[in-house]
Order: C-alpha cells, then sequence, then structure tokens
C-alpha cells in the first residue's frame, strides 16, 4: 500500500487539483492510501484529451485494439498477486472473490473484447426498388448497416466489483473504437488507478485511457454534463441514474445504465430445495450481498415454505464472518461503516415493521471492521419496506405465496427488474414464467451466469444491455450507407 497513485490524463500521472483522500480497509478501519483528489478543471481536462485522442484512435486497425486488449489481460495476469491484495484491502472483498472473480475475470474481460475488435462491423442490406417520384428517378439501391464508436465514453463504476466491472466497460468500448475518461468509485479506486496505468503500458497512446477519482461532485458532473462527452456509461445505484439520465438527455448523450435491483427468487413446491437454499445463501457469502443481482427477495410456495425457511435458517451458522485475508471466511465486511448503518437500520425498520427476524439481525463480535451478520427475515410481505427496497446487504426476506399467477403479481410488485430466479423441476413452466417476468434476466435452477447475454434491466434497473457481443452494439452507433446500384 506504498505506492503513490495519481490521475491518468492524457498519458501523464497527475497530482489531484483537489490534494488527496483516505482510503480506508473496511476489514481493518485502517488508512491504507491516499487517492488523487480531482478537481472539476481536471475532469474537463480528460474529457478533452479523451476528445483529442478519439479520431486517430478510432481510425486504428482492428487487429491493432485486439493486440492492446490482449496485452492489458497479460499484464493483469502478470500483477495479479498484487491486485487480488489491493483489492481485498479497498473493498472487503474475501479472498476467495477477489482470487476467483475479480482479478481473473477482469483478464477474462480484456481477452474477450480483444476477440470483440475483430468481430464484424457491417451488416449487408437487400436491395430496395424505389418508384420514381420526388426524389429522383425509378431506382435499385443497395445498402448496408454499420457499427461506427460512440465518441467518447464517461466509465463510471460502482464500490462493489470495481476491477470487474471496469474491464467490462473499458474493453468494449475501446474494441468499438471509442475513448474514455473513467471514474471509479470514492471508495476503492486504486485497483482501477492500477488498471488505468497497465492499459498505458500495454501501449494505448495518450488520452485514449484516462482516469479520474474523487469524492466530490463537481468533477462527476462534468463527466456526466460536458459537451464532448458522447456517452455515459454508468453502473450503480439508481438514484445516481437518473440524475444522470436527467442531466445526459440535455445533450442527447447515449446512455448505458446498470442500476439497483431487488431479485425476486421464486422457489415452487417441485423445486430442489438444497440447491434453491445454496444459491439464496450466496447473497450472504457473496460479498456480503454488496450485488445488484442478488436474490434477496425469495418467494417460496407455500406447500415448501417451512422446510425453506427451515433450511434458509440452519446456513448462517456455517458461514465464517471475519477477516478477508482468511481463506475461511466467507462472509467479509461491508464496503463502509457509512453502508453498516444504512444496512442495520433497514434491518431496525423490517423488525419495526412486524417482519420475523429468522436469524442474525446484528453485528458480530469483531472489535474492527464493518460487519453486519447475515440476516434472515420470514413472515415478510411485499408491501414492507425490506422487500421493496434494495439494501445491499447480507439480507433476505421470505414471502410465501400460492400459485404461479400469486409468484409473478408479487415477483413484478417491484420497482425493479434486473435479475430474477426460478426454481422448479419443471422446465415448461419456467419457460412459461420467465416471459411473463418482468425482469432482464431470469436464471432458472441456477444462480450462474453466462457472460454472452445481454446484460441490464427493466423498470428502475436500468437502460440498455452489454455483456458479450452486445456490448460492442452499447458502445456504438448505428449507421447506414445507402448508394444507388
Amino acid at each position: 500500500m506504498t505506492r503513490e497513485y495519481r490521475l491518468l490524463i492524457g498519458g501523464d500521472r497527475v497530482e489531484g487539483g483537489g490534494g488527496t483522500y483516505e482510503i480506508v480497509d473496511p476489514s481493518t478501519e485502517e488508512v491504507i492510501a491516499q487517492a488523487p483528489q480531482a478537481s472539476a478543471a481536471q475532469a474537463a481536462d480528460a474529457v478533452a484529451a479523451a476528445r483529442g485522442a478519439f479520431d486517430t484512435w478510432s481510425a486504428t486497425r482492428p487487429e491493432e485494439r485486439a493486440e492492446l486488449l490482449d496485452r492489458v489481460a497479460d499484464l493483469i495476469e502478470r500483477d495479479r498477486d498484487e491486485l487480488i491484495e489491493l483489492t481485498i484491502a479497498e473493498t472487503g472483498g474475501t479472498r476467495r472473490t477477489c482470487t476467483n472473480i475479480q482479478v481473473p475475470h477482469a483478464a477474462h474481460r480484456f481477452r474477450r473484447y480483444a476477440r470483440g475488435a475483430l468481430e464484424p462491423t457491417v451488416t449487408p442490406l437487400p436491395p430496395s426498388i424505389a418508384e420514381a417520384s420526388a426524389l429522383g428517378p425509378a431506382a435499385v439501391t443497395n445498402a448496408l448497416a454499420q457499427r461506427v464508436p460512440v465518441g467518447v465514453v464517461s466509465a463510471i463504476t460502482s464500490y462493489n466489483f470495481p476491477l470487474v466491472n471496469m474491464a467490462g466497460k473499458i474493453g468494449p468500448a475501446l474494441a468499438a473504437g471509442n475513448t474514455v475518461i473513467v471514474k471509479p468509485a470514492p471508495q476503492d479506486p486504486l485497483g482501477v488507478l492500477r488498471l488505468v496505468e497497465l492499459c498505458h503500458e500495454a501501449g494505448f497512446p495518450p488520452g485514449v485511457v484516462n482516469a479520474i477519482t474523487t469524492t466530490d461532485v463537481a468533477p462527476a458532473e462534468t463527466l456526466t454534463t460536458h459537451a464532448d462527452v458522447d456517452m455515459v456509461s454508468f453502473t450503480g445505484s439508481t438514484a445516481v441514474g437518473q440524475a444522470i439520465a436527467s442531466a445526459g438527455g440535455r445533450t442527447m448523450k447515449r446512455l448505458l445504465l446498470e442500476l439497483g435491483g431487488k431479485g425476486a427468487c421464486l422457489v415452487f413446491d417441485d423445486a430442489d430445495l438444497g440447491a434453491a437454499t445454496s444459491g439464496i445463501a450466496s447473497v450472504w457469502g457473496f460479498h456480503s450481498g454488496q450485488i445488484c443481482t442478488a436474490p434477496t427477495r425469495v418467494l417460496a410456495q407455500r406447500g415448501i415454505y417451512d422446510q425453506l425457511v427451515e433450511n434458509l435458517t440452519a446456513v448462517p451458522a456455517f458461514l465464517t464472518v471475519g477477516d478477508p485475508r482468511d481463506t475461511a471466511t466467507l462472509v467479509g465486511p461491508l464496503i463502509s461503516s457509512a453502508q453498516r448503518d444504512r444496512v442495520l437500520t433497514h434491518i431496525q425498520g423490517g423488525i419495526d415493521g412486524g417482519a420475523e427476524l429468522a436469524a442474525g439481525g446484528d453485528r458480530p463480535d469483531i472489535a474492527k471492521g464493518f460487519y453486519v451478520n447475515p440476516t434472515l427475515f420470514t413472515g415478510c410481505t411485499n408491501a414492507m419496506a425490506i422487500s421493496r427496497e434494495e439494501i445491499f446487504g447480507p439480507v433476505v426476506v421470505v414471502i410465501p405465496f400460492d400459485d404461479e399467477d400469486e409468484a409473478i403479481a408479487i415477483a413484478n410488485d417491484s420497482d425493479y427488474g434486473l435479475y430474477d430466479y426460478v426454481y422448479t423441476a419443471s422446465t415448461p413452466r419456467a419457460l412459461r414464467l420467465a416471459p411473463r417476468l418482468r425482469a432482464g434476466n431470469v436464471a432458472v435452477n441456477t444462480m450462474g451466469r453466462n457472460p454472452e447475454t445481454p446484460f441490464g434491466g427493466f423498470k428502475q434497473s436500468g437502460i440498455g444491455r452489454d455483456g458479450g457481443s452486445y456490448g460492442l452494439a452499447a458502445y456504438s452507433e448505428l449507421q447506414s450507407v445507402i448508394w444507388p446500384s
């Protein structure tokens, strides 16, 4: 943690115009580093650098883009151990999570979009026969549709998976020929700053990849309102996403917004309860519930309700809460004292609102760190605040239902629509119910992901889709080219 961190603007490492601010280890509450505090002027400088680099970068050969993206993946793998330790220290993610997901998946995403840079960008269209008109004589016209870069992209991510999320933005944006300014969450920006340094080491030209870190509003607003920013790609809270959409709409920016979630997990009487239990328990063990796709709202059919509640109530006893550096730890801390207190406030609200506290609900007996014990509420209704609000912590609520129609009605009665889950032995039922669920993603009998699928949400969960080749489309504009035969 002795490294000095700097902004990266136009290829230069720059001290923050507002000095520095402290980065705190969520597990020890100790200051581990100082991050540069960018000024609004420096954010504008980063936009100018990206704009200045765009024409040249967008004209580079796809093979060159692919080579550079692959080289970044090589450098991530070279610095794997450093990045793992850094990510544990600043995010509080467990060693298992950072070793198996954060760092390797960041490298995988750069490799995926190295291949993506070589994907076709032109789609031939059938000829069209036009009758004579005021526009011209009768003719046969040919046409094609092609993907072209959007331009300058502001890439802004949340604190939960900084490396993976930012790699999922930088990779396709650069592969499509855009230039970027990245702004990680203020709580844990260090790994992203290192990632951008690796982009420079890999050989990306100055101005193609820039990095801003700040706790202040003004520099962040510059990245979402500046006239030379063509697109904002944001992962984070719905409230911030709404503000970005409002600001970006005034200059008609392209928006890719991956926002909050309150995932419904529908468990039917015929489900494999062992698989459902372990899947739901991932809320507690996977970054302490700080994931927008978490199945935090469990809808249990009445025939298995009691058994599922019994299963889930027993799970926390087997989840080791503690030091994220210890390989035995399954549940680490939340990102900050503010988030810990927010989660505890939600828990108290659930108790006050009449939900039954079946497990957890308090802090573990650990002297330091922003910990909350895995918490389970039963006897809930969908009208309760704990069933409706995204808590972003290790809290699960269980709601009973009678039949398919009631399950769908409850699941869809939400402001969010990011990721829902269905556990049933009946494949026809699952495929019948999936299109009725108002969610961008529906998983059946699994918590697994497929990185090639379009990822995004309905309703307050966002706008647009990325992932796989859909990510290349997200960072491109479609242009039609038409000519006579």
